[in-house]
């Protein structure tokens, strides 16, 4: 394991300290925002060392440092106008918007979720579909080109003859989502943006995948007034919403999913909000999973959906609140985690929970991972400050039958006896109508998990 000495981490903590907060009429002690620069791309798979050390130290040794936030108390939305966005056009103006269009495009799912995301302001500060020179900006450096980070571009594809000029009416399923005036058409180069934003162009990772043989020939670019929300058989409350739910002037975590929560993960969320980092008391925890498209080999949305309802009514954790998000996940790693971050700073998080492998996955092929293990929380916290955020890297849990759930360090020290269950192991046990263990899986999400495998039987 690598060591890390005090001076180090001193050095290391310097370089990430916010920069100087200059007050902001109807914000308080705003940061100054940093200048346009390079952001590192997506790290190559060669000679990762283990970077576990590193990365907890620093992180577990950053004091609670007081975060910019609104009059109301809350985390400044992101961008240089510090200003929530919502596209949501007045019912008054429906029927103008929609005359004015020459085009109509039906939207793919994950085009729906960008949409959406757009127009409840949890992209803010953006208000449609990148042109070319911003989308550019973001495939090279990571930003807009006004130096406003940006993890992943915000792109609208198609086939279609759409160009600048176009009114395009938007739909998804027979609904009108949104009007789109086009300001921009491209080609994009393809090997490029994936290389850039995945780390690699090969059609092994998922998202490149999505990119080459899902996403349309052109992109188009332009501002977007929204008409209405997808309707979905889960809730998705806007950041406004969310933020109305937040107590003022408490740190908020976010923790972001993709799968049922067990009980480990709980305990991951449940100790962060005492991370040394974490100001107390008053913190909570925003529970915040993606329920749009995924990998696919990823429970339903629809499914997740249920085991969070139900495992929030089992626990009635005061400490905590529930959210989904209409996202679609791009696997991208180190800035998938950027992306992550911007959105739940727009949701009013302070602090953003990252574990292992952030948004990590495998070649379809060899099954190699693509990202080193801690690339995406040394990623995240290069541009904390400058989000004005905090990272709270999730401890390693482990079970252990003397103590219950311990950090795996105390279990290795202690010489406990740790549990273990695979996730094939559990898949298999859920399948044959096994009896779960308890210390592993909450027994609501188990019930739900059963009732899917029986209707797919």
């Amino acid at each position: 394991m690598a060591v890390i000495s005090s001076k180090q981490v001193q050095l290391r903590l310097a370089a990430n300290r916010p920069a100087p907060r200059v007050p902001v009429a109807g914000i308080v002690a705003r940061p100054v925002v940093r200048a346009a620069g390079p952001a590192a791309a997506a790290p190559s798979r060669a000679a990762r060392p283990a970077r576990q050390a590193t990365v907890a130290a620093v992180a577990s040794a950053a004091p609670a440092q007081a975060l910019a936030r609104t009059e109301q108390g809350l985390q400044v939305p992101h961008g240089p106008n510090a200003k929530l966005v919502n596209l949501m056009a007045p019912a008054t103006e429906h029927a103008a918007l929609k005359a004015a269009c020459n085009k109509r495009l039906e939207l793919s799912d994950r085009n729906a979720c960008d949409v959406e995301l757009l127009c409840v302001g949890a992209f803010s500060p953006l208000t449609g579909f990148l042109c070319k020179d911003e989308y550019e900006s973001v495939v090279q450096n990571m930003r807009l080109r006004d130096g406003t980070l940006l993890g992943l571009p915000i792109v609208l594809d198609t086939n279609e003859n759409i160009i600048p000029g176009d009114k395009v009416l938007l739909t998804y399923q027979g609904e009108d989502l949104a009007v789109m005036d086009v300001t921009s058409r491209y080609t994009p180069n393809k090997p490029v943006e994936c290389l850039k934003c995945y780390g690699t162009s090969s059609l092994e990772h998922p998202a490149v995948q999505m990119v080459a043989m899902e996403r349309g020939k052109f992109y188009v670019g332009g501002p977007i007034k929204g008409l209405a929300l997808p309707k979905r058989v889960f809730p998705c409350a806007s950041p406004a919403d969310v933020r109305s739910t937040l107590p003022a002037n408490s740190d908020v975590l976010a923790f972001q999913c993709r799968n049922p929560i067990h009980k480990a993960h709980y305990e991951l969320f449940i100790r962060a909000l005492d991370a040394p980092n974490v100001r107390n008391p008053g913190a909570v925890c925003l529970v915040h999973p993606t329920c749009g498209p995924t990998q696919d080999d990823d429970i339903p949305g629809i499914v997740r959906f249920h085991t969070y309802e139900v495992l929030k009514e089992e626990t009635k954790n005061p400490r905590l609140r529930w959210a989904y998000l209409p996202y679609s996940m791009h696997m991208a790693g180190p800035r998938e985690a950027i992306q992550h971050m911007i959105i739940r700073k727009n949701y009013g998080c302070t602090h953003f929970i990252i574990g292992r492998d952030m948004a990590g996955c495998k070649s379809t092929v060899s099954g190699q991972d693509f990202y080193g293990a801690y690339d995406a929380q040394e990623m995240a916290n290069k541009h904390a400050a400058e989000l004005n955020m905090q990272t709270v890297p999730s401890l390693n849990i482990a079970y252990t039958e003397e103590r219950g759930y311990v950090t795996a360090d105390v279990a290795k020290a202690e010489n406990l006896k740790v549990l273990n269950l695979s996730g094939t192991k559990f898949r298999q046990m859920l399948r044959g109508g096994e009896d779960i263990p308890e210390w592993f899986a909450f027994k609501s999400v188990v019930n739900v998990l059963r009732e899917q495998i029986m209707s797919e039987a």
